[in-house]
């Protein structure tokens, strides 16, 4: 083990900063940019050079590099920007290697030739990569497996498959590989739905990933930053018996629940890492994320009520209003148990809003009591918060673009339902509060709202689930007409304290 930035690492997987600079000036920057990052080595794309004097520039770029090189000069035949003389592009490799390169990567089409051609005259620090990329889809394991063979076959010192997920259950398969191969590989799977492989290969036992130094600029679809890896991820903290819980909804990447999550088990010494899981079949994916390792999930739109139907066991309250945001997997049987802490959250934070607006003593019963309590929304949040709202003495109305499920949710838990568009003419008393569980006003459409400024008079309290942005156009024009507000930040950190509990039986408020 090796200590980096003043922590002792738990595994050996490498983080590689993938540089692409139009000049070799350009290049050297990055590189010791990405030595302050605390990258293990850069990657140097010489397909993304302009002016290129191969011997000169060679020379320049691997003796002021303070950080290993791998350099890569990709064609345009394998996803790369090189679109000249094959065996001019192979020269340059070759050049590499012999001028005090530590890696070079070859692209499987071309290993064979190309490792029989420099035969005995291999440096004996130099590792040759040898790269397969599929820009489509990942094959079956069968097929991964055959690849691993055939890249093996070329002499490669190490094994590189990047694919495509097509869906997040893709992923597993290149875990299967990376797990039981007997050389060093690289097993990347790109795409949104294939971030899991980027982060989780320190688990699995991957030789490297790819960590970008700034944002939007990736050398492949779906690489994250170096900052988040180490930062957001904890990646050199992780280890084959770290536990992997994660956020699973559509769309997902928004989510704050892995930097809060994370942070909290960092602070707590839990071994455990909180991802981003965009899922599209929520079956599917815990049937083939089945192992134990796959401890909990948080559930969001538009997973909740499906993962009542996907859980062994389901505590009561979740299935009385049909809908799961907490999943955790026992680990003594493996067995699914399903609850529901959306409406915990934002039941309290609507009444520590009500008791800080009023001044009174929680001593007093709850501060809704009585009240009437408007919902938009009968979705799973929607369904949560009636049910909360009516546990606590409220008088409920459903409000939704289709009377229908408004009425359905109305008629279960016992209140009134009206259509949206009839909401803002609905005034039977002053001091209603109202609750808003849809995504209307949610990042990036964040001038909607689903209620016109004159209606919120009649309301001392509104509430709002969305927490992106913090003050949504409906909060800010509630707060201009006079009522106390909450925001949807408030529910989310109160939901996950009691998510944390369940997830690592550790106490989440200290």
């Amino acid at each position: 083990m090796d200590v980096n930035g003043g922590e002792m690492r738990k595994n050996p997987t490498l983080i590689c900063a993938p540089l692409m600079a139009d000049s070799i000036d350009k290049m050297v920057t990055l590189m010791v940019k990405a030595k302050a990052s605390t990258a293990d080595l850069v990657e140097i794309r010489l397909d993304s050079l302009k002016n290129f004097n191969p011997f000169e520039d060679l020379n320049v770029l691997i003796k002021q590099s303070p950080l290993p090189t791998l350099f890569t000069y990709r064609p345009v035949w394998e996803g790369g920007q090189y679109d000249g003389d094959e065996k001019k592009r192979l020269d340059v490799l070759r050049l590499a290697m012999e001028l005090g390169a530590d890696y070079i990567d070859v692209e499987l089409k071309v290993a064979h030739e190309f490792i029989k051609s420099i035969g005995g005259k291999k440096p004996e620090k130099i590792k040759v990569i040898v790269s397969s990329h599929n820009y489509q889809s990942t094959p079956s394991v069968e097929e991964l497996g055959n690849l691993v063979v055939k890249i093996q076959s070329t002499g490669a010192d190490i094994v590189k498959i990047a694919t495509t997920a097509i869906d997040i259950t893709d992923v597993a398969r290149i875990f299967q590989i990376t797990v039981h191969s007997q050389v060093p590989i690289i097993g990347l799977v790109m795409g949104e739905r294939g971030l899991i492989s980027r982060i989780l290969c320190t688990k699995f036992g991957g030789y490297l990933t790819f960590g970008t130094l700034e944002g939007g600029v990736v050398s492949a679809p779906g690489q994250p930053t170096i900052n988040d890896l180490l930062n957001l991820y904890n990646f050199r903290q992780l280890g084959p018996d770290t536990k992997v819980y994660g956020i699973i909804g559509k769309p997902v990447g928004h989510s704050k629940s892995p930097m809060l999550y994370n942070e909290a088990f960092k602070s707590a010494g839990f071994n455990g890492v909180f991802v981003h899981l965009l899922v599209d079949d929520l079956e599917m994916f815990l049937r083939t994320y089945s192992s134990t390792d796959f401890a909990g999930f948080s559930c969001t739109i538009p997973h909740k009520e499906t993962a009542v139907k996907c859980c062994d066991e389901v505590d009561p309250v979740a299935k009385s209003i049909g809908a799961v945001n907490c999943i955790i997997r026992r680990q003594s049987d493996g067995k699914l148990f399903g609850c529901n802490t959306d409406y915990i959250g934002a039941i309290s934070a609507i009444e520590d809003g009500l008791q800080a607006g009023y001044n009174m003593s929680s001593a007093a019963g709850s501060p809704l009591a009585g009240k009437l309590f408007v919902v938009i929304g009968a979705g799973g949040a929607g369904k949560a918060l009636a049910y909360g709202a009516k546990q606590k003495g409220a008088r409920v109305v459903i409000a939704n673009r289709t009377y229908e499920r408004a009425r359905e949710l109305a008629d279960v838990i016992g209140g009134d339902a009206l259509s949206l568009d009839d909401l803002a003419r609905f005034h039977p008393e002053d001091g209603m509060i109202l609750a808003n569980t849809t995504s209307i006003g949610m990042q990036p459409n964040i001038d909607q709202t689903p209620m016109p400024k004159d209606a919120l008079k009649y309301y001392s309290l509104v509430f709002d689930a969305v927490y992106t942005p913090k003050i949504t156009r409906l909060l800010r024009e509630a707060k201009e007409t006079g009522a106390t507000i909450v925001s949807g930040l408030e529910m989310f950190i109160g939901q996950a304290y009691e998510q944390f509990e369940r997830f690592t039986g550790l106490p989440g408020k200290t």
